[in-house]
């Protein structure tokens, strides 16, 4: 008789894009933000120096965060302002938005509706 096992799934992939928008940083998330890619986020969220002073997040393609991935945004938020700047989250999804609400993201990282909103001055 022979053994029949689930097949191991993989981490599911995340896919980041950078791109500046009017002297802002952009990153756009696509994908689920886990403990299994918390160090390509926090890899992406780095400052070098010169930065730009505002960087938002879109996470309008985000389906999941769990908590590695808050505490990751938590920090990215305490670096942005300790350097003078600022991080910003556009275009969250229900699902997201619940999650950012339930911890209460939403009281330190300012999240605007669309990404055109969170780039105003």
């Amino acid at each position: 008789m022979a053994d029949i096992h689930d097949p191991i799934e993989q981490p599911a992939r995340l896919s980041i894009t950078q791109t500046s928008v009017n002297g802002a940083r952009v990153i756009a998330l696509a994908g689920e933000l886990d403990a299994d890619n918390a160090d390509i986020l926090r890899d992406a969220l780095h400052l070098e120096p010169g930065f730009d002073e505002l960087t938002v997040l879109d996470v309008g393609k985000i389906t999941f965060l769990d908590s590695s991935a808050i505490n990751v945004l938590v920090t990215a938020r305490r670096n942005a302002e300790a350097a003078g700047g600022r991080l910003r989250m556009a275009a969250l999804t229900d699902p997201v938005r619940r999650v950012v609400e339930i911890v209460g993201l939403d009281t330190i990282i300012a999240c605007y509706p669309t990404l055109a909103e969170a780039l105003r001055p």
